[in-house]
């Protein structure tokens, strides 16, 4: 018996000879919740009683040195110091459903069963959504810093072997633009081995120059990692973290977060930045090369958690039972404060906005800044607030 031929009942398939159920495994995309790309940050307080928190740090010093003096008995130069200050933002999230209590004599299943017991990946797949819009999100706010002029000043594309790293004029990214990571063998250019992933190699160093880290994860597609192995450069040795085990490149350098999870940015999203007064990206694939930990975050605790709620009224006295499950967190990128809208909780979509005219709106529909001309300027909603750019922990990667 099909189940669309039993009225009340539409969300299960019926079956004469009743017989067990199980469940299909889930085949979503590989998730970023899990990876060591995110971590705690003890200055984060959940506590606080707005929508926001802060969290505050010693900026750097810039040493005062006198020469001492035998004959001058002028006063020396004292020392000072400066803090400052950064914005994160909360969110929480909802999951529930609803079962007609009478439905179980014909179904003989509990539906809200099943929610129970998926509500484990209903939760990370959740986070790991989050997770990638805000790395898309601090992706676009370093485009601006490049390709437009969310510095003030035109853009002047991104990370080099010799830029400035204080500079917001360049963005922390590194666009390979129409080149692959990952090259086919050539003996006539030396492109073997190693120097056939050039392409990261490059770009590690340009981004955090003298100051890169012993090692690092690459957020990259199957299709990338498949021409890793290809030029046979995944490492024999993988690394186990906690649950997880990471292939690896190059020793142990780079952890691979394989994920089929789109990380790049849409056509139009890349249109909008390449209208800007800075530099345009020719990349038009990312991979992200991320430092452990470089995205804090940190449970709320929700009051009520799981409610069940019944209204024995309902379809005619036979009843229903809804389940609801409640979470939050707050997730931030190293680096960087938020900018975006201080009223609400923040859904996925926020993560990845722009600041117009000091009011959040989406990159498509943002004009001013990213037009040759106008006088104002788009900014994105991480704004990159230590002094330099070796302090960030997420490097986009543009290619082809």
């Amino acid at each position: 018996m099909d189940a669309n031929s039993l009225s009340g009942a539409d969300n299960f398939v019926l079956q004469a000879a009743l017989g067990a159920y199980s469940d299909e495994a889930y085949t979503n995309a590989r998730k970023l919740s899990s990876t060591g790309i995110v971590g705690p940050n003890p200055q984060i307080n959940t506590d606080t009683e707005t929508y926001i928190g802060q969290m505050r740090w010693f900026k750097p010093m810039t040493a005062v040195i006198n020469v001492a003096s035998l004959t001058s008995s002028s006063a020396g130069s004292g020392q000072t110091y400066t803090s400052d200050y950064a914005t994160y933002i909360k969110t929480v999230r909802t999951h529930g459903a609803t079962q007609v209590n009478l439905q179980h004599i014909i179904t003989q299943q509990d539906g809200l069963a099943k929610v129970s017991r998926d509500f484990g990946e209903t939760r990370a797949q959740d986070e790991h959504n989050a997770i990638l819009s805000v790395l898309k999100g601090v992706a676009i706010a370093e485009l601006l810093y490049g390709a437009g002029k969310a510095s003030g000043s035109n853009g002047l594309g991104g990370q080099t072997f010799e830029n400035d790293p204080t500079s917001k004029r360049y963005g922390f990214y590194v666009d390979l633009g129409s080149s692959a990571p990952v090259v086919a063998a050539d003996y006539t250019t030396g492109k073997m081995g190693a120097a056939r992933a050039e392409g990261f190699l490059n770009a590690i160093g340009m981004g955090f120059k003298d100051y890169e880290p012993d090692w690092m994860y690459l957020v990259t597609s199957p299709a990338v990692l498949a021409s890793l192995r290809s030029a046979n450069l995944v490492d024999e040795t993988k690394i186990t973290e906690g649950n997880v085990t990471f292939d690896t490149i190059f020793g142990g350098k780079f952890r691979l977060i394989q994920t089929r999870a789109n990380q790049t940015l849409s056509s139009a999203q890349f249109t909008k930045l390449n209208t800007g007064p800075g530099i345009d990206i020719a990349g038009t694939k990312t991979s992200f090369l991320v430092t452990p930990g470089a995205l804090a975050m940190a449970a709320l605790s929700v009051q009520t958690p799981v409610e069940i709620f019944r209204d024995g009224r309902a379809y005619k006295g036979g009843g229903s039972t809804d389940i609801w499950y409640r979470w939050g967190y707050v997730l931030h990128p190293q680096g960087y404060d938020w900018a975006g809208a201080k009223d609400a909780f923040s859904a996925d979509c926020d993560y990845m906005k722009v600041i117009e005219d000091a009011v959040p709106v989406d990159l498509t529909s943002a004009t001013n800044g990213l037009v040759t001309g106008t006088p104002a300027y788009v900014q994105g909603v991480w704004q990159r607030k230590t002094a330099s750019a070796l302090s960030l922990g997420i490097l986009p990667i543009f290619h082809s």
